[in-house]
């Protein structure tokens, strides 16, 4: 029997907000523990929260980017539930009526296009981060720091329309670049600012039913979230194939084994007791804001993708790779307009350039090659001032030093001789080097003319023009 996996995924999204959802205290990541706290994000009795209004613009952007209704009335209640990194016994969230609901994104997978719906998008406050002792001394023992608590999110609830783990990566990518284009979430998995959650269920296929789902909890990067769902449906699968019933609870992901663990039975609804917050009047929004919000949307990554593609004339994985972040799109459409070649400044960007920041770990925006730069060596190769591989050999220097091309290229003595009498010179040099060589090729091994190439260039210390060496030692050869 055929089955088909049924995926919904719940993503927590940090907002770039200075302060907390309901107290002056700062966001900032990474200060020591326990420094960034009040009486009102400790849950001290008789503190009232106060609602920051730049979070409800953050996340009215972001339903506003994936079409999802914006609600003129929201209430925000207490979701109760005793974790040691929840100081108030009770999480501030929204249940029956949140922000906004119902709306959708477009993914592809493999050359295929799926419109995955997004049930609801609500506010709600981060719990704190429990540190599990390492050391020696430590061991056996936890440490809770609640400088997260309070931390405005907002929850993105999809509909279970995603059937497969590649599916649940690309919607998962899809909605991080519209978090950062909007400039909402840094999107950082490995500091926790953008997590996932994974509900996960079989069916045998053509059941309209739903199967037992597991939630699968806090996956950290976009490969592990593959990988576990992938193990879950498996793991599902075989529990059906035996006879067995599947458990609904909620499970962790071991990336070093590659498998999920139970971690306790999974709570309904009404286990977390929800009511409204009565320290909170209902949130009413009126539509004037909502679209002075709108107003302030950037051009986001798919609208982005569709009109490279239109405008620039270059294929949709270039496109794909161009607009991966604000920073680098940007500095692809300066590229051409100081040299207009797109697909050449693209090649560029997307070879030398991606490949040095990725082997530093760096981001387009710290970028150490201004497009200006870059443009300079491409109008050299161009020119005919250098060859393509001595262009690769100083972009590298130019990455590492700061240095303008054209200077490098004047100190190294790279530039390119295109002189003929000296090209001719060279090869005639090497083939009166190599009579064995020219026999073969003169008798048939065409393949010998790379070596002949290979030869010339290593006697002009790589800085022959290849288009005028590959004609005279064509005319030489006698081919």
């Amino acid at each position: 029997m055929k089955y088909e996996a049924v995926i919904g995924l719940e993503i927590h999204a940090q907002l770039l907000t200075n302060s907390k959802v309901f107290c002056g205290c700062s966001t900032k990541f990474g200060a020591e523990a326990n420094t960034q706290v009040c009486p009102v994000c400790l849950g001290m009795p008789g503190t009232l929260p106060v609602l920051n209004k730049k979070a409800v613009e953050f996340a009215i952007k972001m339903a506003i980017a994936t079409d999802c209704r914006v609600n003129n009335k929201s209430i925000f209640a207490r979701k109760n539930y005793f974790y040691p990194d929840l100081p108030k016994g009770y999480q501030i969230s929204q249940y029956n009526e949140p922000l906004t609901q119902k709306g959708y994104i477009d993914i592809e997978v493999n050359g295929e296009k799926r419109r995955i719906g997004i049930t609801r998008i609500h506010m709600e406050e981060d719990a704190g981060k429990l540190l599990h002792g390492e050391t020696f001394e430590d061991e056996g023992f936890s440490f809770v720091d609640l400088n997260r608590a309070g931390v405005p999110l907002i929850e993105i609830v999809s509909e279970p329309d995603i059937r497969t783990s590649e599916e649940a990566v690309e919607y998962l990518k899809a909605l991080r670049d519209i978090l950062v284009y909007l400039e909402i979430c840094d999107g950082n998995m490995e500091e926790g600012s953008f997590r996932c959650d994974a509900n996960v269920s079989v069916r045998p296929m053509g059941q309209k039913e739903f199967g037992t789902k597991a939630e699968l909890k806090n996956i950290n990067s976009f490969r592990f979230v593959q990988k576990a769902i992938e193990y879950e449906i498996n793991r599902q699968i075989e529990i059906v194939e035996d006879g067995g019933k599947i458990a609904q609870e909620t499970r962790l992901f071991d990336s070093n084994k590659g498998i999920t663990i139970s971690m306790r039975s999974k709570e309904e609804a009404h286990d977390y007791r929800y009511f409204p917050d009565p320290d909170l009047l209902p949130l009413m929004v009126d539509e004037a804001w909502i679209e002075e919000i709108r107003g302030t949307l950037p051009e986001l990554p798919a609208q982005k993708r569709e009109r490279f593609v239109k405008e620039y004339g270059i294929p949709p994985y270039d496109a794909g790779v161009l607009t991966a972040t604000k920073e680098l799109a940007n500095y692809y459409e300066e590229g051409v307009r100081l040299f207009n070649q797109p697909k050449v400044v693209s090649n560029w960007i997307m070879g030398e350039l991606l490949r040095l920041l990725k082997e530093d770990n760096r981001e387009a925006k710290e970028c150490p090659v201004s497009p200006e730069k870059l443009v300079k060596l491409i109008r050299m190769v161009d020119a005919g001032a250098v060859n393509l591989k001595t262009a690769k050999e100083v972009f590298e220097e130019v990455y590492k030093t700061g240095k303008d091309p054209d200077v490098i290229v004047k100190e190294k003595g790279l530039v390119q001789v295109s002189d003929e009498g000296a090209i001719i010179k060279a090869i005639d040099e090497i083939i009166n080097a190599n009579p064995k060589e020219l026999a073969d090729y003169k008798a048939g091994k065409e393949k010998l003319f790379s070596f002949f190439v290979g030869q010339t260039m290593k006697a002009t210390k790589g800085q022959a023009n290849p288009q005028v060496l590959n004609k005279f030692l064509k005319e030489r050869l006698g081919k």
